[in-house]
C-alpha cells in the first residue's frame, strides 16, 4: 500500500507514534520543500486521516524529526531540525492531537543538522535530543528543561561523517546509550551513557563501505541489544552482535539491493524472531531477510 499525504514537498524523514493517546500509531513527516511538519493520526486499521501541517517558518527546511516528551507533562511532542535556519523547533503536544506553535532554539548549530534521536539520557522523565551535522564529526546532545527548551549541547566526538544514530541501552545497565553510523571512516561509533546526560568518550566498530543508516535490537534472543548498519557503497548490511557490556563482536555481512539507504528490525514473519528490512535507493527495492534467531540471517528476497 502506498500513502500520498498531500499537501507536503520533498518528505525528508518519517517517524511512528502514538500521538493522541488513542493507542492508534501515527504518522509524522518532514517537508522539507513546504516548511513544515505533516502529522497523519491513524485510525488503527491501516488508514490515516488527511494530514495536518505544523509550519516550521519560512525557508527553514525542517530534514528530520525526532520525538518525545520534552517538557515532563507525560504528553509526546515533536521536535524538528531545520536544515536552513539552523535551529530545532519545538512543538509541544496536549496529547490530544494538538500542538503549540513552534519555538525555536537558538542552540549554536555550527553546520546544519543532518540527523536527530531522542531518549531520556538523565531519567529525568523528559527526553533530550541527540544531533548529528552534515559534515561534522561529534555528535551534540540536549538536556531538556521542565519546560521544553534546553542546555547548551555537549559534543561528543564519533567518526568521519556521522550520518545515522540509534539509541538504546546496550549494555544492560538501564541508561540510555548512542550509537552512530560515520559514513567516512566505514564504523560505529558506540557511546555508553552515565545516566545523567553524559556520555563515554566512543569506542569504534568496523563495518562495511559508507555505512549510512543504523538500527539496534536483539536479533539472537539473548537479551542484549546487537547493532545492524546499512552500508550504501558496498550494497551489504553488516551485523554485529552485543555481549550485553558495551562491547560487541566482530561483523557478519549480508549481501542487500543496490545502495541501501535505511535499515529497519522488526519481526515480519510472526516467529518471534527479528528480521531485517533494507530500503535499496539503486535497485529501487527492499531487500527483507529473515532471522533464524540466532543472530544469523537468511539471503535476502
Amino acid at each position: 500500500m502506498s500513502l500520498a499525504p498531500g499537501g507536503g514537498s520533498s518528505l525528508r524523514y518519517v517517524v511512528i507514534g502514538d500521538l493522541n493517546n488513542d493507542t492508534n500509531l501515527d504518522i509524522v513527516l518532514a517537508n522539507y520543500g513546504t516548511n513544515n511538519v505533516g502529522v497523519l493520526f491513524g485510525y488503527g486499521n491501516g488508514s490515516f486521516e488527511n494530514q495536518m501541517m505544523l509550519s516550521t517558518g519560512m525557508n527553514s527546511h525542517p530534514i528530520s524529526i525526532a520525538i518525545g516528551d520534552f517538557n515532563g507533562d507525560c504528553e509526546v511532542d515533536i521536535a524538528v531540525a531545520n536544515d536552513s535556519s539552523k535551529h530545532v523547533g519545538i512543538m509541544l503536544g496536549n496529547g490530544q492531537g494538538k500542538f503549540a506553535i513552534q519555538t525555536s532554539y537558538d542552540i549554536a548549530f555550527d553546520s546544519p543538522p543532518l540527523v536527530m534521536a531522542s531518549g531520556d539520557f538523565d531519567n529525568d522523565k523528559r527526553s533530550e535530543i541527540a544531533v548529528a551535522y552534515d559534515g561534522r564529526d561529534h555528535v551534540d546532545i540536549f538536556v531538556a528543561y521542565n519546560h521544553g527548551s534546553f542546555e547548551t549541547q555537549t559534543k561528543y566526538s564519533v567518526g568521519s561523517h556521522p550520518r545515522s544514530v540509534a539509541i538504546g541501552d546496550v549494555n544492560n545497565d538501564t541508561r540510555l546509550d548512542i550509537v552512530v553510523a560515520n559514513s567516512y571512516s566505514n564504523d560505529v561509533s558506540v557511546l555508553l551513557g552515565y545516566g545523567n546526560g553524559s556520555f563515554e568518550n566512543q569506542t569504534r566498530y568496523s563495518v562495511g563501505s559508507y555505512p549510512i543508516s543504523v538500527a539496534i535490537g536483539d536479533v539472537n534472543n539473548d537479551t542484549r541489544l546487537d547493532i545492524v548498519v546499512a552500508n550504501s557503497y558496498s550494497n551489504d548490511v553488516s551485523v554485529l552482535l552485543g555481549y550485553g557490556n558495551g562491547s560487541f563482536e566482530n561483523q557478519t555481512k549480508y549481501s542487500v539491493g543496490s545502495y541501501p539507504q535505511s535499515v529497519a528490525i522488526g519481526d515480519v514473519n510472526n516467529d518471534t524472531r527479528l528480521d531485517i528490512v533494507v530500503a535499496n535507493s539503486g535497485s529501487n527495492d527492499v531487500s527483507v531477510l529473515l532471522g533464524y534467531g540466532n543472530g544469523s540471517f537468511e539471503n535476502q528476497t
